[in-house]
């Protein structure tokens, strides 16, 4: 037997924060060597934080890099075990994004990135130059300051593997395990038994262990070999959020794996795997006994021993069941730890919630609620450094600290109902119930005296009076009535943000949540500058569907009941949204952000997907209507609140929807394009009219 003890990471790094994401990084190396291991695994990008952005364009990120790595290097931190460290490099003029590989005191090799992750929220290559020499190693010179520090000039920098005295190991970086023709393949034709994946990989409901653990098990069981993954964890100060499930796979199957979902800030998965087992596994494998077509790849010669030999003393790590979360359960922790992350981070001492009984506001505030659950948890699981930054947040004296959640959440949640004179009282009685069973704050503030102030001063400007809708008003005077309450809503949520902390002597200020699912952003279903304007949002990416199935399922799990009560509830919407129904939003948010549709290629594929129950007129005139309420609207896209990332399509100005923000909102050649093919297909004349234009620009106000 050669037995081999590996650890990989999860670690919840800080984009910026080098003192934070070194102790992290020290701290996993310390349990590591404690538990025997002889290699371990860091995320990608561990030293900086992935989240960096356009700090990795400055030179003191990658210069503060090398000065991290130079203090885990001079100390024992490295002795007899070999570290892979991710952190940018530049050689030459140009940026990589990569993975040190260090062990002894010195840096075996340095591994480069070959396939940035671009689209879908990432933009690597705006910083990063994908590496593309696969033929050979070259040589790096190292800083001076490093060569002063280790003894050691250069080291070998590109695509290739280390070869030990008794196995060999490669790394990869994140997105090239999922490409078409990975690396991994030529390496493990190469001789290579031990892969290292350094992943920054975001949570997307139903991603994490359904594509990762998909790929990863169907490489190791067509190849052999073990598979060591590790992720970043939390939100490092973006809108993502990093879900860890750092694992280890041997043969297809998985030995260890890590929480999805936890605060802990360092999370070290461990596993003792026997090399012997996937030597057998590819001597049974023709392919691994042909020479034809097989890659030669550069390799750096270590004169070390890893593996160690039979004991008893040292059981095998078996492979383990995996239990997959729901999607509701999925929602619930991924928020609630991003939001966690964000108050603990921000300085902030807790969050304020415009609560209106509705089903988008009670869900953010079931998201708070089931974060305040899960920090009690932590804590009574002896996390301490979810106790100290609770009793900072919280103001707890005296050595005490959360026991309970609902005690917790009266100290850190204030949720507040801005009612007007047309407010129900049943939604009013429901936000108050469910404020109760959170343990909010909860406070009821009628807005109808600042609406009335504001509206004596247009009628002394203007000479005439606002009306509503039941008195006869039109639908500019109507809308401008909307407007001026959701802003007032947001100007009053903000200053309450503010002052109320003030109020009840405490420090620091509240940070604004908004409740703006991606049904509303798709749709232009929201002020701009309105009550959807705050300073971050959980469930931005959220569709309405997804946030009802949530709310039945947090009425049961997270013993929030009255969320069924409000769930069951019609949702109220206006015009537009009668117009585009949930679902229907959802289908045209993913064909046009995922499959990268303009409106005649949307069209052309949802007259297969809707043919059994629409006619191509009808599809057609769908379309427009959502490609006219998205170009209308777009502008309210670049001052979104920024949210969570849940999903993989988003109306995100920031990352996911790069567009302009001023259209020509009749599409003039691709609508008539569209009515070209409806005409050839069922010999109908068809078009928008310019008063439907007219009303429709008139919506852009809002």
């Amino acid at each position: 037997m050669r037995l081999l003890k590996v650890a990989t990471c999860n670690l919840n790094q800080w984009a910026m924060d080098f003192d934070y994401n070194l102790n992290n990084i020290k701290e996993s190396i310390s349990k590591a060597k404690e538990a025997g291991a002889v290699i371990r695994l860091g995320p990608e990008l561990e030293i900086t934080g992935y989240g960096c952005e356009d700090h990795f364009l400055e030179l003191d990120t990658v210069t503060h890099a090398w000065d991290c790595l130079k203090e885990i290097l001079v100390d024992d931190w490295t002795d007899g075990i070999l570290c892979s460290i991710g952190m940018p490099v530049i050689k030459g003029s140009e940026r990589y994004n990569c993975q040190v590989l260090c062990m002894n005191r010195k840096i075996i090799m340095i591994r480069p990135k070959m396939r940035p992750a671009d689209g879908n929220g990432y933009m690597e290559p705006r910083w990063f130059k994908p590496w593309q020499q696969k033929d050979q190693l070259v040589d790096f010179q190292l800083p001076d300051e490093i060569t002063a520090a280790i003894s050691q000039k250069s080291v070998p920098f590109g695509y290739g593997y280390i070869q030990f005295l008794d196995t060999a190991i490669a790394a990869e970086v994140c997105k090239e395990l999922f490409t078409p023709l990975p690396f991994h393949d030529d390496l493990a034709l190469n001789g290579v038994e031990v892969f290292m994946n350094a992943s920054g990989s975001n949570h997307q409901i139903g991603k994490a262990l359904n594509t990762r653990l998909r790929a990863l098990i169907g490489f190791t069981r067509g190849h052999g070999g073990v598979y060591m993954y590790s992720n970043q964890r939390g939100c490092d100060g973006g809108r993502f959020y990093y879900d860890g499930c750092s694992c280890v796979l041997v043969n297809g199957e998985v030995v260890s794996l890590g929480s999805q979902f936890s605060l802990k800030d360092v999370e070290v998965v461990l596993a003792q795997v026997d090399l012997d087992a996937v030597a057998a596994r590819r001597g049974s494998t023709s392919v691994f006994q042909q020479e034809n077509g097989r890659t030669r790849i550069s390799s750096v010669a270590v004169p070390y021993k890893l593996c160690q030999p039979f004991n008893l003393q040292m059981p095998i790590s078996s492979p383990i069941k995996i239990n997959l979360y729901s999607s509701e359960e999925e929602l619930s922790l991924g928020a609630a730890c991003w939001l966690w992350d964000y108050l603990r981070r921000s300085g902030a001492s807790g969050f304020l919630l415009p609560l209106s009984g509705g089903a988008d506001s009670s869900s953010v505030a079931a998201i708070v609620g089931s974060m305040c659950q899960l920090v009690v948890k932590e804590i009574s699981k002896g996390n301490e450094q979810v106790k100290a930054d609770a009793m900072r947040i919280g103001c707890y004296t005296n050595g005490q600290y959360p026991i309970d959640s609902k005690e917790f959440a009266k100290r850190i949640f204030y949720t507040v109902f801005m009612g007007s004179e047309n407010s129900s009282k049943i939604i009013k009685g429901r936000a108050k119930v469910l404020a109760d069973e959170i343990g909010s704050w909860h406070l009821d503030v009628s807005i109808e005296i600042v609406v009335s102030a504001l509206l004596s001063v247009i009628q002394t400007l203007t000479g005439k009076q606002t009306l509503n809708k039941v008195d006869g008003g039109s639908d500019v005077e109507i809308q401008g009535l909307r407007n001026i309450q959701a802003r007032i809503r947001m100007v009053l949520a903000l200053t309450l943000a503010s002052v109320l902390p003030w109020v009840h002597k405490k420090s620091g200020f509240h940070l604004v949540l908004s409740s703006s699912n991606v049904d509303k952003e798709l749709s232009g279903q929201l002020t701009k500058y309105g009550c959807s304007s705050a300073d971050i949002n959980p469930i931005g990416s959220i569709n309405k569907q997804d946030i009802h199935a949530f709310l039945r399922w947090a009425a049961t799990n997270l013993g929030y009941s009255s969320l069924a009560e409000i769930q069951a509830a019609l949702p109220t919407l206006d015009d537009r949204g009668r117009e585009m129904t949930s679902e229907e939003l959802s289908v045209y948010g993913k064909w046009r952000t995922i499959f990268r549709c303009g409106p005649v290629s949307m069209f052309e594929n949802l007259c297969h997907k809707w043919g059994s129950t629409l006619t191509p007129l009808e599809v057609a005139n769908k379309v427009k209507k959502f490609f006219k309420y998205y170009s209308i609207n777009r502008h309210k896209m670049t001052v979104l609140t920024p949210f969570y990332h849940a999903q993989s399509y988003s109306p995100d100005d920031n990352r996911c929807d790069i567009r302009q923000f001023l259209y020509n909102t009749r599409w003039s050649y691709q609508f008539r394009k569209i009515d070209e093919i409806v005409q050839d297909l069922q010999g109908e004349k068809v078009g928008i009219t310019e008063s439907s234009n007219r009303e429709n620009i008139g919506a852009s106000l809002g």
